[in-house]
């Protein structure tokens, strides 16, 4: 059974940093490209930003390029988020997700999903 778990959301104030973690169990994790992505009120899912399974390459959206960093250390079956210079317009709910195929930038083409982190800024 495929488990992703996501931790590390809060309330910060804009301007400030978050690092979210993704936990992986019941998949072969280095054989899978993961993304994060986020979905507001109203909304639809958007990429946030993915990550192939060796890292070699990497996806940003351009909202939060030079402000978000994703990384990955296949040994621990982790995925991560670091998330800094916030802004109210991030608050949203973040997804991991896990595709069994190269990395993409559509959600619906993710085979696996966590039950998401909520993160909201203050302005």
């Amino acid at each position: 059974q495929v488990q992703l778990v996501e931790s590390g959301g809060g309330l910060v104030q804009a301007g400030g940093s978050l690092r979210l973690s993704c936990a992986g169990s019941g998949l072969i994790f280095s054989g899978y490209s993961m993304g994060w992505f986020r979905q507001a009120p109203g909304k639809e899912r958007e990429i946030v930003a993915a990550m192939s399974w060796s890292g070699a390459t990497t996806f940003y959206a351009d909202s939060v390029k030079g402000r978000f960093a994703i990384s990955r250390d296949n040994a621990k079956n982790m995925v991560y988020l670091q998330m800094n210079s916030l802004k109210p317009e991030d608050t949203a709910v973040y997804y991991c997700g896990a595709r069994g195929a190269v990395v993409v930038d559509n959600p619906a083409a993710y085979d696996y999903w966590g039950q998401g982190s909520k993160v909201t800024v203050s302005s």
